[in-house]
């Protein structure tokens, strides 16, 4: 363990070190590289708005809610997989076992995941990854940095999403066969999970966009909002409750409440 907290840490500090370097003058010292975070995230939008966006919305359209809803079930139940595993790294045993269930109740009787058979019988779904895991033992996040197509992240963040790949079987499909096969697939899987995710929060990116002053810095403050929640299992140190980002607050500031926008 020891080897491996070295490891992540080295590599966590490299990054933070190499986004030091291109620095630009910001007054959030978490955000020291705002002028090129706001052109990447400029560039991510022009992506979602031309294409992620129309594709989410055609799938949405055509796709029956229950199919939907079963490709949705399907993702999230591999997905335990990596989250049964973070349990484990955390020495959270009880919730690794609680999470293990949920993937092979859900794997038999939930037809490969299609049913979400463990939220009928009261089994606890949680939300656990590899950068709550790097949290926990201790890795600060980092300045905030937005990765083109990935959107907010840290630099502990792209160990995250490293280790969640590691941990994710798609990553694995098409084993045993030849590359350009084995990559179609899996690239086939993760882009069907993407355009899922982004049809299921389709409304939700609207309200959010509306209701902030700045959108830019709504993201950015939700993101460690959501992240020190994560990390803490909700129960965010005092020394830092003073940085949490009020999403009633910003709401109210706008005179909107969160209406469906479709």
């Amino acid at each position: 363990m020891r080897k491996f907290e070295k490891l992540t840490k080295c590599v966590v500090l490299g990054l933070a070190a190499l986004a030091a370097g291109c620095a630009t003058t910001s007054q959030d010292k978490r955000d020291p590289l705002e002028s090129w975070n706001r052109d990447v995230q400029d560039f991510n939008d022009g992506l979602d708005n031309h294409v992620m966006k129309p594709v989410a919305k055609g799938y949405q359209w055509i796709t029956p809610t229950f199919v939907d809803r079963g490709i949705t079930n399907f993702f999230s139940n591999l997905g335990d997989i990596g989250v049964t595993i973070n349990d484990l790294l955390q020495g959270k045993v009880v919730q690794s076992g609680q999470d293990g269930a949920r993937f092979l109740v859900n794997t038999t009787a939930g037809v490969a995941g299609f049913v979400d058979v463990a939220s009928m019988i009261d089994l606890q779904k949680h939300n656990e990854d590899f950068d709550q895991t790097l949290g926990y033992w201790g890795l600060s996040s980092g300045p905030y940095l937005v990765l083109p197509f990935f959107g907010p992240s840290s630099p502990r963040g792209i160990g995250g999403l490293v280790g969640d790949a590691a941990m994710n079987p798609i990553s694995y499909v098409g084993l045993g066969v030849s590359s350009g096969i084995s990559t179609a697939i899996s690239g086939g899987l993760f882009a069907t999970n993407a355009v899922d995710m982004r049809a299921d929060n389709l409304s939700s990116e609207k309200i959010a966009t509306e209701a902030a002053v700045d959108r830019y810095d709504f993201f950015k403050n939700a993101y460690f909002q959501q992240r020190e929640y994560l990390v803490h299992d909700g129960n965010v140190p005092q020394d830092k409750e003073h940085e949490q980002f009020d999403i009633e607050k910003e709401f109210d500031e706008q005179n909107m409440s969160p209406v469906s926008p479709y």
